[in-house]
């Protein structure tokens, strides 16, 4: 590796840059890919372009070799940090262009659970694919699932649990949904350790999603689905 400390980026052609980011965030260097982020920038990248091209790509690589188990937790944390790095710089200028999001998605732990490595690894992989995420963090009651919904008017909402225990609990916030009339309105997915595909069925979620990377997979599919039934009405 001692080499990749003398490489210059900006010596790097366009392509070369790219791929040298998809590297970069796979070994978690933030700070080759906030350098590498500002070079395409000044070349006239289009901001759009660089999500897509750099940091997405990238971490559907890293996504994929999480899920076939060639990369663990701490490791993909490392790689959604420089992403997160990445698109500190980008947003700013993403919600100027107006660029095309991939939906929106409200996630957090239920009610009880105070556990988070999971919630926010699928948060920090959701934005890598170019979703908006709105965190509402650990112990949720239903009226804070309830809130974030009205408020933020999600695509998708996550819910996930690590305890035996607190599983239940989404089936209270799923219940409620339905009470109110805004079940159909979005997407229900819940992950966690002790759950499976039984469990996600019987609360009544859309899906259950074993990982990460899985969830990516699972959102991108429902938003397309949901975008071809809509048409032009899903803007």
């Amino acid at each position: 590796m001692s080499e990749d400390n003398d490489l210059d980026l900006r010596e790097l052609s366009d392509e070369d840059l790219v791929q040298q980011m998809h590297d970069d965030l796979y070994d978690g260097l933030k700070d080759e890919i906030e350098e590498g982020v500002n070079i395409l920038l000044e070349r006239g990248w289009a901001p759009y372009r660089i999500l897509t091209d750099a940091l997405v790509e990238g971490m559907r690589i890293v996504g994929i070799d999480f899920r076939d188990g060639i990369l663990f937790v701490p490791e993909v944390l490392l790689s959604a940090n420089a992403m997160k790095a990445g698109m500190f710089i980008l947003r700013p200028l993403l919600a100027e262009t107006g660029a095309p999001k991939m939906g929106k998605m409200v996630i957090g732990t239920v009610k009880g659970d105070i556990h988070d490595i999971g919630k926010n690894l699928v948060g920090m992989m959701m934005e890598g694919a170019g979703f908006e995420v709105i965190d509402i963090g650990i112990n949720n009651p239903v009226e804070k699932y309830l809130a974030a919904i009205e408020e933020h008017k999600p695509d998708i909402l996550g819910m996930s649990a690590l305890l035996t225990t607190t599983m239940p609990y989404m089936k209270v916030v799923i219940d409620t949904l339905i009470e109110k009339g805004i079940r159909d309105d979005f997407v229900v997915l819940v992950g966690g350790a002790p759950l499976n595909e039984e469990f996600g069925k019987a609360v009544g979620a859309d899906a259950y999603c074993r990982d990460a990377a899985v969830t990516v997979e699972i959102a991108k599919d429902f938003m397309k689905r949901r975008h071809n039934r809509l048409g032009t009405a899903a803007e």
